[in-house]
């Protein structure tokens, strides 16, 4: 079932991605038409928000949540503990928040559209929320394989190919 979205604006910068609202709400109901129904939640009303932050207000949400006092691209605050869902009410399955300048700034780097690349940190972030995570090599391909599915169903390219191209 398709979550309901938030989506919340913190910076201007923002405003130069083309439709973020509709691409938003575009990636996070492909990602999870892609993904079986979570147990925990069945098929029970669900909301997520995505928010669009800058460089220093994901820093400090980086510095506080996870101990790196760096900006990054995303971070997944994931709701979902196990516990019993009641039934009949909305589930919040929690928040993705994405850094403009880091985004923007990788996109250049590995020479892929800003778009593109947003796309696949809006999946990524999604994923976590659904308990997806990438510590173990095991989960990290699950995940990584998922991902490249979800893309290409949106005719992006595998984004792991920017990578090994800005590697090599």
């Amino acid at each position: 079932m398709i979550p309901h979205i938030d989506i919340d604006v913190q910076d201007p910068q923002w405003a130069s991605i083309p439709a973020l609202e509709d691409l938003t709400r575009r990636v996070v109901e492909v990602t999870f038409e892609h993904v079986d129904t979570i147990d925990d939640i069945g098929e029970a009303p669900s909301e997520i928000s995505v928010v669009y932050v800058n460089d220093n207000l994901i820093q400090v949400l980086n510095r506080e949540y996870r101990g790196k006092d760096k900006p990054t691209n995303v971070l997944s605050f994931a709701m979902l503990d196990g516990d019993d869902v009641p039934k009949g009410e909305v589930i919040p399955l929690g928040d993705v928040v994405l850094a403009y300048e880091t985004i923007h700034n990788e996109a250049i780097s590995y020479k892929c559209p800003v778009e593109d690349h947003l796309t696949h940190l809006i999946v990524h972030g999604c994923l976590h929320l659904l308990g997806y995570d990438h510590i173990e090599d095991d989960d990290a391909t699950v995940m990584e394989l998922l991902e490249i599915k979800i893309l290409q169903s949106m005719d992006i390219q595998n984004p792991y190919l920017y990578k090994l191209a800005e590697d090599a």
